[in-house]
């Protein structure tokens, strides 16, 4: 694994560097080849909190996590913890896929997943309680934020007047507003 760690308002020890790498390596066990991927970690502060974020981009599949605590250290093991659940997640779901279809070769181990396989199966099926359907209104992404902060809630989906597409505003931890809107 290639590691890319920078510190947002941190400076990165060497400790914590090695504390980090150490962690992460640990993932490889679930991978039948080694990853060569390079491994993105910013480690913050954000509001007193120490907040790691971890991307793996592998083939067809980005793992992400991001975690929260008081502890630096505490923070990188739950973080650890999330891509290990991921991880274990897009195993069942490609060895599923791969068993339907036939002969591919396995992405993901299958003896590092041991009894927690049964598990994800579990995790696997999601339950779907309701289905909202709305007409959505061509408005501007202003016009959008209002309408969300007026409903109370943390997202909006509308029709972006400006792009004709399907957008939707949402209200960071941060407090500020993000954008999604589709690639063009």
């Amino acid at each position: 694994m290639n590691f890319s760690i920078r510190g947002e308002h941190l400076e990165v020890t060497e400790a914590l560097r090695d504390y980090v790498e150490k962690k992460l390596s640990r993932l490889e066990r679930y991978f039948e080849a080694p990853l060569t991927s390079e491994v993105h970690v910013t480690l913050s502060v954000v509001k007193g909190l120490q907040t790691i974020e971890v991307t793996i981009p592998l083939s067809g599949v980005m793992l992400r996590a991001e975690e929260r605590n008081n502890d630096m250290y505490a923070s990188v093991d739950l973080v650890i913890d999330k891509l290990e659940r991921q991880i274990r997640k897009h195993k069942t779901k490609a060895n599923r896929k791969i068993r339907q279809e036939g002969g591919k070769r396995d992405l993901f181990r299958m003896e590092a997943m041991g009894a927690s396989t049964a598990v994800v199966d579990e995790e696997d099926e999601f339950e779907l309680v309701r289905t909202k359907r709305f007409n959505l209104k061509p408005m501007d992404v202003e016009e959008a934020i209002l309408q969300m902060n007026m409903i109370g809630h943390s997202f909006f989906v509308f029709a972006n007047m400006d792009t004709d597409q399907v957008n939707v505003v949402y209200k960071r931890d941060d407090g500020k507003y993000g954008l999604i809107e589709p690639a063009q």
